[in-house]
């Protein structure tokens, strides 16, 4: 039997019936209260006005936030409605003693922004989190003043991406912001001085499932375009080249060579690139296209029968 599981002596099988209203619990074998004062977890919901109303009857506040100050442990008291709510001058004789400061109104509404930003693409709460943390330490450090606070969070998004391994594009941060993405540029290299941190180098690596998942392209095909990245940077073919449109170009290469073809606007569009930017890194790469596939790839169109641009 466990140590702490309450049960009754004389029926330790028997189970239990909780009477919610006088907080016992009562065997249903013999009626033996063998356990009282018992805490009701439900919802503590209680109202004394109109039901019709439309207020929230909850008692309880929000979670608490550790990054608002006071834990936003504040109590917000409901207007009156009966006479014995007000003086004799008509006053309210309760009032809120402490009204929200601009500070945290500040974080709060960048905290939602953060939020609605995320959702939108699905990132998980890890990177909110953090990004939450980033815009609280340059908000508290004054080191961005004049800068609008939307896009401050949208750069903390994007340097959260960056920091917990799964970037994402400006374009892609864009989509879901109102700034653009020149602000937001500059706003991450005003974050990352400002807090003297720094983010690891996006790859092709970092992409290529992704986009490939969003094209709807099987594994080999992705194994094929990681692989022949990989090699161009390898061979120092792509120099100067961004990632994601390495990336890119190496999709339509392995494509083109295999059933699944795409072209360069379909890739072009998930990857957030113009088909000129996809042209011109295949062009490089092209040349080199016998060194770059992989060895056990199986071409539905030989490498001589690819597009030469």
């Amino acid at each position: 039997m466990e140590a702490n599981k309450v049960v009754c002596y004389a029926h330790p099988d028997a189970p239990l019936i909780e009477d919610y209203r006088a907080g016992d619990m009562i065997c249903s074998e013999c009626g033996l209260v063998v356990g009282d004062r018992v805490i009701d977890v439900g919802s503590e919901w209680r109202t004394f006005s109109n039901e019709k109303s439309g207020v929230d009857p909850s008692r309880v506040g929000g979670p608490e936030n550790p990054l608002l100050s006071g834990g936003d442990l504040s109590t917000i008291i409901g207007p009156g409605r009966g006479d014995a709510s007000f003086d004799s001058f008509g006053v309210s004789k309760y009032q809120n003693r402490r009204n929200i400061s601009s500070n945290d109104r500040a974080l709060i509404n960048a905290f939602r922004e953060i939020n609605t930003m995320a959702d939108r693409i699905n990132l998980p709460k890890t990177i909110v989190d953090r990004a939450n943390n980033l815009f609280k330490q340059v908000h508290d450090g004054k080191n961005l003043k004049g800068r609008a606070n939307d896009a401050i969070a949208s750069a903390c998004l994007y340097i959260a991406c960056r920091q917990e391994g799964v970037p994402r594009t400006f374009k892609e941060i864009c989509a879901v912001s109102k700034i653009s993405k020149r602000e937001i540029g500059r706003c991450f290299k005003l974050i990352l001085k400002a807090l003297e941190t720094s983010v690891e180098l996006i790859t092709t690596a970092d992409f290529m499932s992704r986009f490939c998942s969003n094209l709807g392209l099987p594994n080999s095909v992705q194994r094929a375009a990681t692989h022949i990245a990989r090699k161009a940077g390898e061979l120092d073919i792509v120099s100067g080249r961004s990632p994601i449109s390495v990336a890119a170009a190496a999709i339509y290469m392995a494509s083109q060579a295999s059933d699944d073809k795409r072209s360069q606007k379909e890739i072009g569009d998930i990857a957030g690139v113009a088909d000129v930017t996809i042209r011109q890194s295949y062009k490089l790469m092209y040349p080199f296209a016998a060194k770059l596939f992989p060895e056990d790839f199986k071409f539905a169109t030989p490498i001589e029968f690819l597009p030469q641009m």
